[in-house]
């Protein structure tokens, strides 16, 4: 079926799409899907940088070729996500092998089970939300200054405070 402002489900995508089309990559799912990438990739690099031991020999120059699957990423990785979540029946765990497909192909195999570590769907979810909440609210030319220069930070604030915790409770 062809998308109409008929058979739309709401007016948004429907009669209002000529004036709502620019909020797509932001709101759309595939956006969303891009977001969820992007938090396991950052968790991930976050991981890295504790280190946890099993990643403490993770080569750190190949954060931009991690960081490069959500900056390149494109309507036929949300696409390949969306296939792979019809054999999962899993959202998220779609997004996960995905990026263990992406790992396989930057040689890095050896660390793919660490995708995901510790984290429930939820986790990705309400963190990939947020994006799309806040970056249209901004205008364009002060998009780049919605997040903080550092995307790592709020994982390495979380991370900080779990490993105080856990010395704390040794």
């Amino acid at each position: 079926m062809t998308l109409t402002a008929l058979n739309a489900v709401s007016p948004i995508d429907g009669r209002y799409r000529g004036k709502t089309s620019g909020l797509s990559p932001f709101f759309s799912e595939e956006a969303l899907i891009k977001y969820r990438v992007q938090v396991e990739i950052e968790y991930f690099i976050a991981l890295c940088e504790i280190p946890l031991p099993q990643l403490k020999d993770f080569d750190t120059n190949l954060f931009s070729a991690l960081r490069d699957i959500y900056k390149n990423f494109t309507a036929e990785n949300a696409q390949a996500i969306k296939d792979i979540e019809k054999v999962t029946n899993h959202d998220v765990k779609a997004v996960e092998y995905f990026i263990k497909e992406q790992f396989d192909a930057l040689n890095i195999s050896q660390y793919k089970e660490f995708i995901h570590f510790g984290l429930t769907s939820q986790d990705i979810n309400n963190t990939a939300i947020g994006p799309p909440m806040i970056m249209p609210m901004v205008p364009v030319k002060n998009m780049a200054k919605a997040f903080h220069p550092n995307p790592n930070t709020a994982f390495k604030s979380i991370l900080r405070v779990i490993k105080t915790k856990a010395a704390g409770n040794k």
